[in-house]
């Protein structure tokens, strides 16, 4: 099968900072793909970059077969492509409904769906944003504000989902409650790309991952066998 994303030879810089160094990797339709690493590792560089929101210095970025680099990010979104951005950067003083209904703004002015029918998905997979449609967004607690962003994004009918550290700063039982979340989404048909700092549960439901270090991938695996991996349960999973 083909890839749906494939990034080759990316160099990102920001101003004399190598950022993103050489890096090649695809996500094919169906799959988890994680990139795990630490805290300046590149991950969410990459991600920004496949958005549109960062521009490489050389190398190429394909969605379904067509170019990215140096595209707008409202067109990024249009070609089918979402991003849940760290820090969830939803609309505070907006309702829960009013947040997802911007969502499919970009869908909507391209001219495709009923929004009454992605918001009856959406609620369905997340019967709590139902329960505080009418709620101000800043309101919410952490743990719904992230299922709200992954709401949002899931308005624009998107070909490929990408989640931006979905755990940060969520307690331990409600960043289970996420990862069940995503697990149901990709086995309800959607395709991720996960980046997230807690390496063990994003390994745990990644169909393949990558590790990046200093903006290089320096390993690459299926989830399970960089769970398995010593060097990996050392250097990410505190292991011995």
């Amino acid at each position: 099968m083909d890839p749906i994303l494939k990034v080759e030879g990316l160099h990102v810089y920001y101003g004399s900072i190598h950022a993103i160094k050489g890096i090649s990797f695809d996500v094919r339709e169906g799959e988890i793909v994680t990139l795990i690493g630490a805290n300046g590792a590149g991950k969410s560089t990459t991600l920004n970059t496949i958005s549109g929101l960062l521009h490489p210095k050389s190398g190429s970025v394909s969605f379904l077969g067509q170019g990215l680099a140096h595209t707008a990010p409202h067109k990024v979104v249009e070609r089918g492509l979402a991003q849940v951005p760290e820090g969830r950067r939803i609309f505070l003083q907006m309702t829960v409904k009013e947040n997802l209904e911007m969502g499919a703004y970009v869908r909507m002015r391209a001219g495709g769906g009923s929004v009454a029918e992605d918001l009856e998905m959406v609620y369905g997979l997340f019967p709590r944003l139902r329960e505080r449609r009418r709620q101000v967004a800043g309101t919410l607690s952490g743990g719904e504000q992230q299922m709200l962003a992954m709401g949002r994004a899931l308005m624009s009918r998107p070909r490929l989902l990408m989640l931006d550290e979905p755990s940060m700063g969520l307690a331990p039982l409600l960043v289970e409650q996420i990862f069940d979340i995503i697990r149901n989404l990709n086995e309800h048909g959607s395709t991720i790309l996960l980046v997230e700092q807690n390496a063990r549960m994003a390994l745990s439901i990644a169909s393949r991952g990558y590790v990046l270090e200093t903006g290089k991938i320096v390993t690459t695996g299926t989830g399970q066998e960089l769970l398995d991996s010593p060097e990996i349960k050392r250097a990410y999973l505190g292991g011995d």
